[in-house]
């Protein structure tokens, strides 16, 4: 019952941090000078901790590299739940590309742009290629990038096939790709799944029974063993089907 107790107690302190973080994250978007600023993303990266705080989520680390991560690099990921745009950033110095629809999120989509985060509409190709261009910009300027090359949520199993974005940009930028796998205990609750508004989509992570998340991190894979992107692509899609046949079957 007391420990009960204290875990209520201390879901409120971190919801109401949250909050009060938000509302000062938003407000410091409108000043001058933070748009893209490291300033600004040093403060978003602490802002998504809280969030993953406030939902009482709780992230478990298993470094499966044996060699150390590269200074720069490109970070892929599966996407099984909304959850990894906010995840991926507080786990790892990187400005992820996103869902054009992000960027329209009320107060989570300004903080989000003016920390960086890239955007792309999927539907769109010209959207796609503009997408690389602006990514391979922000290469060099050194920063570090994370996108999913599933395309979007689409469920708990890995798709049958990669999108190319990811691999065009290794190759043309000489960086390597680190592959993260996640890994949700309760795959059903935190599933991309109906209803997709934000309010529901924060209700179903907040009340799960079960809020552990495991994040494999495995070596970088270096872009000049490929002839080109497709095999690349080939090469990855099948490190996670093995994956996934060990984690999430």
């Amino acid at each position: 019952m007391f420990e009960r107790l204290m875990q209520l107690i201390m879901q409120i302190i971190n919801l109401l941090e949250f909050i009060s973080f938000t509302i000062f994250m938003y407000l410091l978007s409108f000043v001058p000078g933070t748009n893209d600023s490291k300033f600004y993303y040093f403060l978003f990266r602490f802002w998504c901790r809280s969030f993953l705080r406030a939902l009482g989520l709780n992230f478990i680390l298993h470094q499966k590299n044996l060699k150390p991560l590269p200074k720069q690099f490109i970070l892929i990921s599966n996407h099984p739940s909304a959850v990894e745009d906010i995840a991926i950033p507080a786990l790892y110095a990187v400005h992820s590309l996103a869902k054009i629809e992000v960027k329209d999120w009320f107060i989570v989509g300004r903080i989000n742009r003016v920390a960086g985060t890239l955007y792309v509409d999927r539907d769109d190709p010209e959207s796609r290629h503009s997408a690389v261009d602006n990514m391979l910009s922000a290469c060099d300027q050194g920063k570090n990038i994370a996108l999913y090359p599933e395309g979007g949520c689409f469920g708990r199993r890995i798709t049958k096939e990669f999108k190319l974005g990811a691999f065009e940009l290794s190759i043309r930028s000489g960086i390597p790709i680190i592959p993260v796998l996640i890994y949700y205990q309760a795959q059903e609750d935190f599933e991309w799944q109906a209803p997709f508004t934000l309010i529901d989509k924060v209700w179903h992570f907040w009340s799960s029974s079960n809020k552990n998340v495991e994040v494999f991190q495995y070596d970088a894979v270096d872009p000049a063993k490929f002839k080109d992107k497709y095999e690349f692509s080939a090469h990855m899609q099948e490190f996670y089907q093995i994956k996934q046949t060990k984690y999430l079957e």
